[in-house]
């Protein structure tokens, strides 16, 4: 099995023309024509990632986080991306990311936010134009409305979060649920203009918390937090479709925010 074989099939379902402009999806370091000895799943890749690959026998790392986002000028180790980057080629290790482009698909990261949470009857929250099943968040509904602090509870618990920030309850039962998982304010307006009783998504700033106008309760559950299942799904994607290579989820936590 070599690197191209599998990028190749996420790239089917994740076409790396659905990224947003601003992304670096794709491959970042490695040689697609390398043969895979296992691969090795998680969210960011940092220099402890790596290290987790080289104690697993891991030369391949799918990440949901690009490593590199924007130009780099100079390979000194002199900040952690570039420390990442030289450990990740000194020891033969290719690393992809797989970003907004999993993002952008109906079956990405946010639908299985939506399946963590029940929802039914999903579309894409802002879809992109002539593409009805692709494009940034979803929004779908509960099978029976919920009491709004019972929902918020439940979502602590489903998320696997130590904090949620949200607005005044405004709504007093929820039903119809708009996500986006990682950075998602952009999407607010979105979610206002489809009547959600509640937008769960992350990275919210002070004052952005003011724009939901008691129109709806926004949920900022964290940025990892809301894309923590990403591992799961890209190993769900694997795994169902090759069976001669081993795919381990990572055991490292990369989370770089600590809860008091």
């Amino acid at each position: 099995m070599k690197i191209k074989d599998i990028t190749n099939f996420l790239e089917e379902i994740a076409p790396l023309t659905y990224q947003e402009n601003y992304d670096n999806c794709g491959l970042i370091v490695g040689d697609s024509n390398t043969s895979v000895n296992a691969t090795l799943i998680t969210i960011d890749c940092t220099e402890s990632i790596i290290e987790e690959a080289i104690e697993r026998d891991c030369n391949f790392i799918i990440a949901h986080h690009p490593i590199i986002f924007s130009s780099i000028k100079k390979l000194n180790g002199s900040n952690y991306i570039e420390r990442t980057v030289i450990k990740a080629i000194k020891n033969n290790i290719a690393i992809y990311a797989m970003h907004t482009n999993l993002d952008n698909v109906k079956h990405g990261v946010n639908a299985r936010i939506a399946d963590k949470l029940s929802l039914k009857k999903c579309k894409i929250l802002a879809p992109k134009k002539n593409l009805p099943n692709i494009g940034s968040g979803i929004i779908g509904e509960l099978s029976k409305p919920i009491e709004s602090m019972k929902f918020l509870k439940n979502l602590k618990d489903i998320m696997v979060t130590d904090c949620i920030r949200y607005t005044s309850i405004c709504r007093s039962v929820i039903n119809k649920v708009a996500i986006c998982g990682g950075s998602g304010s952009f999407l607010l307006s979105s979610a206002k203009a489809l009547e959600a009783d509640i937008y769960i998504s992350a990275d919210f700033k002070y004052h952005e918390f003011f724009d939901a106008d008691n129109q709806l309760i926004i949920a900022d559950i964290g940025h990892y937090e809301s894309e923590q299942f990403t591992k799961d799904l890209i190993y769900d994607l694997l795994t169902k479709k090759f069976t001669s290579f081993a795919v381990r989820l990572s055991k490292v936590n990369t989370n770089p925010i600590n809860y008091l």
